[in-house]
């Protein structure tokens, strides 16, 4: 079950808490020192196995090693069905990498189901956006860690999906602040981070 600090739900992008205080388990990864969920689930804390023998005294210069963290993890809830992106399909994806051309993807939702099985998706320079796509940069479109909504533009080769963010809806849904904060978008092509005042470019989706 989850703590009182840990929500019990969680939709990919939800901060779960830092990693000084929980160990990383599946259907979650590690952003900007903090365990966020990779998933849409339920969230499960797991407290660490007692190892009998003498306790280990803690201090400021001792952390806690992993095996004594408790455990965060995202179990997926509901009817587990598989899909397959197709053409056309809305998606959502988080972003796990940049290149000059391309960022690239991996889809975890198509429409309301979400996927068993994280399929790798791709979204081009030329699929960014619609206006100026002469002035479009990936790198001020889009960071590791952001969840996208995209639509499925082509099936590709053997080992990519098409994605676009061209239209005003889609684009990126959450983001984190270079300093690990969350952000609100405020334009749009920025978010801003609300602790330190400072924005960021991205490919930001209009609120349907």
């Amino acid at each position: 079950m989850a703590t009182d600090s840990v929500p019990s739900l969680a939709i990919p992008g939800t901060i779960l808490g830092p990693v000084t205080k929980y160990a990383s388990g599946p259907g979650t990864h590690v952003h900007a020192g903090n365990i966020v969920s990779s998933l849409l689930g339920n969230v499960a804390v797991v407290a660490p196995a007692k190892v009998p023998g003498p306790a280990k005294r803690l201090n400021k210069i001792t952390a806690p090693s992993a095996e004594e963290l408790a455990t965060i993890s995202v179990v997926r809830h509901g009817r587990k069905r598989e899909a397959l992106p197709d053409v056309g399909n809305i998606v959502l994806a988080r972003v796990v990498r940049l290149m000059p051309k391309q960022a690239i993807v991996v889809i975890q939702q198509v429409g309301d189901t979400v996927l068993q099985t994280e399929w790798q998706g791709v979204i081009r320079l030329q699929d960014v956006r619609t206006t100026e796509q002469d002035k479009v940069k990936i790198h001020e479109s889009f960071k590791p860690g952001d969840i996208v909504r995209a639509q499925v533009i082509s099936l590709g080769d053997q080992a990519n999906y098409y994605l676009s963010t061209a239209s005003n809806e889609l684009g990126v849904l959450m983001a984190t602040s270079d300093v690990g904060n969350d952000m609100v978008p405020i334009s749009w092509k920025e978010f801003k981070d609300l602790e330190t005042g400072l924005s960021e470019p991205r490919k930001v989706a209009k609120p349907r």
